[in-house]
């Protein structure tokens, strides 16, 4: 088993937003932030949220992981009404990046070599929209030529986090180990 990791960003630059929207989701949708239904009231829900750049906002949240932070990016876009784009890394092995708005996905692309698409029977894009990828990620025709073309999963991290400008190599559960993380995300408890 290789490194894992999945985290949530918001194409936006309205942090206040971005955390009522979060406040939100923990109050009225807790479900889909991993909390059973019948459990919901006590329960504090903890999310690490950074502004990474100008243009972007990470979230962390323990619940997010390869599976579960695309349902929670597809419901989260449904609230703000702007670009929310997943990201999920599984054992080395996959890099599966999702983008969502108004609750719909609009564009996902999964880094992988081909063995691993055949041993993973399912493992498909749900909507390929390179043309919707690059547009919000901004990445010039150029460079997202060479990214789309990346096999690996860990090359194509490096790649578009440099090209992005922000790390995507985060997760909630590295916050107390990793100092530049927690310099980085602050804590709110909803």
């Amino acid at each position: 088993m290789g490194r894992s990791f999945a985290n949530l960003h918001i194409k936006s630059n309205n942090l206040e937003k971005i955390v009522e929207a979060l406040r939100e989701l923990s109050n009225e949708q807790a479900q889909v932030l991993g909390v059973p239904n019948d459990e919901t009231h006590g329960i504090k829900v903890i999310v690490y949220v950074s502004k990474s750049n100008e243009n972007w906002i990470s979230v962390l949240h323990d619940y997010f992981v390869w599976g579960t932070v695309k349902k929670i990016g597809k419901t989260l876009s449904r609230l703000i009404r702007e670009p929310v784009m997943t990201a999920g890394y599984m054992n080395e092995e996959i890099f599966e990046l999702s983008f969502f708005e108004n609750g719909d996905i609009q564009a996902e692309r999964i880094f992988c070599e081909q063995w691993t698409r055949d041993e993973y029977e399912h493992l498909k894009e749900e909507r390929l929209n390179d043309d919707y990828l690059r547009k919000a990620l901004d990445i010039h025709n150029e460079d997202f030529d060479n990214i789309i073309s990346i096999t690996s999963p860990e090359q194509a991290v490096d790649k578009l986090s440099e090209l992005t400008k922000m790390s995507l190599w985060s997760d909630s559960e590295w916050i107390p180990y990793e100092e530049t993380l927690s310099k980085r995300f602050k804590k709110y408890e909803f």
